[in-house]
C-alpha cells in the first residue's frame, strides 16, 4: 500500500495526482510526502464549509456586492471597433442569466504548434476562418440596362487571399439564389434573374442580396484578429461556431474556446460548459480589479449546470425548480404563482430559508438546523413524569 493510497477519499483525486507529480520533481522521500499530504488535509478540510451555513446566500451576496462597483462597459481590441467584448456588469448578468443570445460572442482560437509561429501563415489561417460574403471580395456592383445583367467586378487579390475560384463562387450563388443566371467574364462575373414582370425592381433587390451571399470561411465568424500570445499567435474573433472551428486541421481544438456558454454546452458537453461559467465569471471579476472567492463562483457553477442543462439564475431557470410555493414567490411574478399554486392544491414543506422568514419561524440553518433527540428510558420516563406533576401542582 503506497502513502497516496491512504488519503483516498479523504482529499480529492485531482489534490492526490497533482501531489504525486510535484513529489517526482522534488524527488521527495515516503516520510516527506506524508508530512505534506498530511498538511493538505488539514488545509482541505479547514476550507470546507461548516454544516448548517447558508451558503447561497454568502455566495449571492459575495457576487451581488462588488456587483454594484462593477462598471457598464464594452471594450475593444486594439481600437477595432467590431472585435468588441462585453464587460463589467452586462456581461456578470449575461453570465448567470445564462442568456441564449449574447451581445459579443467571441472566440479564442489556438493553432497547433507549426502553424501558430509566422504571421504571415496565421494571417493566412484568420483570413480562411473569417466568413467572406461576395461584398468584401467585389470592387463594383453595376447594372448594365441594356443587357438588363448585373456586373461584378472581383477583386483577384482578395480572391487569392481566400482561396476561391470563379467557379466556386458561381456555385455558391446558385445555391444560395435560385433563380438567377451566373457567368464568368473577364472583369468578374455577370448576373441575371430568369425572365419576371418588372426586371429592373428585381434587379436592385437581386443587388441587394448578392452582396451578403455567402462565399468562404467559417459562416458565424464576422471579424478575426491575430494577437501575439507569449511565444504563440492566437486568432481572437467577433462571432462565435465552435464545431466548425474546431474542424479545421490547423487549429488546436483542446485549446480553443468560445465565450458563449450554449454553444459550449452543444458542442463540448455540460462539463465543459461549467469549465466556461467559472472561467468568464472569474475573468470579469478579475478585469474589474474585484476579488470573489473561487469557491463561491464553483458554486453558482455547479448549481446552473447539475441537471445536465446550463440553466440561469431566473424565474425560468433554477429558481422555478424549486419545490416550494413561497420561496417562488419571493423571487418574481409572485401573484401567477400563488394563484396557480391555489388552483392545483400546493403543498409549500417549508423546508428552506425565505418561507420560514415569511412565516416568523426558526430557519433551518446554523443553529437552526439540528434537532436535539434524546434516548429515554423507562425509568428516565417515570422520573420525568413525576417532575411533571411537581410543576403542575406548583
Amino acid at each position: 500500500m503506497t502513502v497516496y493510497e491512504e488519503y483516498k477519499g479523504r482529499l480529492p483525486g485531482r489534490i492526490i495526482n497533482d501531489m504525486k507529480s510535484e513529489a517526482e520533481k522534488r524527488n521527495l522521500n515516503d516520510n516527506q510526502i506524508k508530512k505534506v499530504m498530511e498538511y493538505l488535509v488539514t488545509q482541505y478540510d479547514a476550507a470546507k464549509i461548516d454544516p448548517g451555513e447558508a451558503i447561497g446566500i454568502i455566495t449571492a451576496e459575495s457576487f451581488g456586492e462588488p456587483g454594484t462597483q462593477m462598471t457598464l462597459n464594452v471594450f475593444h481590441f486594439a481600437g477595432v471597433a467590431e472585435v468588441s467584448v462585453t464587460q463589467g456588469l452586462p456581461r456578470l448578468i449575461e453570465i448567470l442569466d445564462a442568456r441564449k443570445k449574447i451581445k459579443t460572442p467571441s472566440m479564442e482560437i489556438h493553432l497547433k504548434k507549426e502553424h501558430g509561429k509566422e504571421t504571415n501563415e496565421v494571417r493566412k489561417i484568420a483570413a480562411q476562418i473569417k466568413e467572406t460574403v461576395l461584398r468584401e471580395i467585389s470592387e463594383e456592383f453595376n447594372i448594365n440596362l441594356s443587357k438588363m445583367q448585373l456586373e461584378v467586378t472581383i477583386n483577384k487579390a482578395k480572391m487569392r487571399e481566400i482561396k476561391a475560384k470563379p467557379e466556386e463562387i458561381i456555385e455558391k450563388l446558385k445555391e444560395s439564389h435560385k433563380n438567377i443566371i451566373a457567368k464568368e467574364t473577364p472583369e468578374g462575373l455577370s448576373i441575371k434573374p430568369e425572365a419576371t414582370e418588372n426586371e429592373l425592381m428585381e434587379m436592385y433587390k437581386l443587388k441587394e442580396k448578392l452582396k451578403e451571399t455567402y462565399i468562404r470561411g467559417v459562416k458565424g465568424v464576422t471579424h478575426v484578429l491575430p494577437v501575439k500570445n507569449g511565444n504563440e499567435f492566437i486568432i481572437i474573433t467577433a462571432g462565435s461556431n465552435l464545431a466548425d472551428v474546431i474542424n479545421i486541421p490547423e487549429v488546436d481544438s483542446a485549446k480553443t474556446t468560445t465565450n458563449d456558454i450554449h454553444e459550449t454546452a452543444k458542442v463540448l458537453g455540460i462539463e465543459a460548459a461549467r469549465q466556461i461559467i467559472i472561467n468568464e465569471a472569474e475573468k470579469v471579476i478579475e478585469d474589474q480589479g474585484l476579488d470573489v472567492d473561487i469557491r463561491h463562483i464553483l458554486c453558482i457553477a455547479d448549481t446552473m449546470s447539475r441537471t445536465g442543462l446550463v440553466k440561469g439564475i431566473t424565474r425560468s431557470g433554477i429558481t422555478g425548480e424549486k419545490k416550494s410555493v413561497l420561496a417562488k414567490a419571493s423571487f418574481e411574478t409572485p401573484l401567477t404563482h400563488l394563484v396557480n399554486a391555489s388552483l392545483i392544491g400546493e403543498v409549500d414543506q417549508l423546508n428552506s430559508v425565505i418561507e420560514n422568514v415569511m412565516l416568523n419561524q426558526p430557519v433551518p440553518l446554523g443553529t437552526g438546523l439540528p434537532d436535539l433527540v434524546a434516548k429515554m428510558g423507562p425509568k428516565d420516563i417515570k422520573t420525568q413524569k413525576k417532575e411533571d406533576k411537581k410543576e403542575d401542582k406548583e
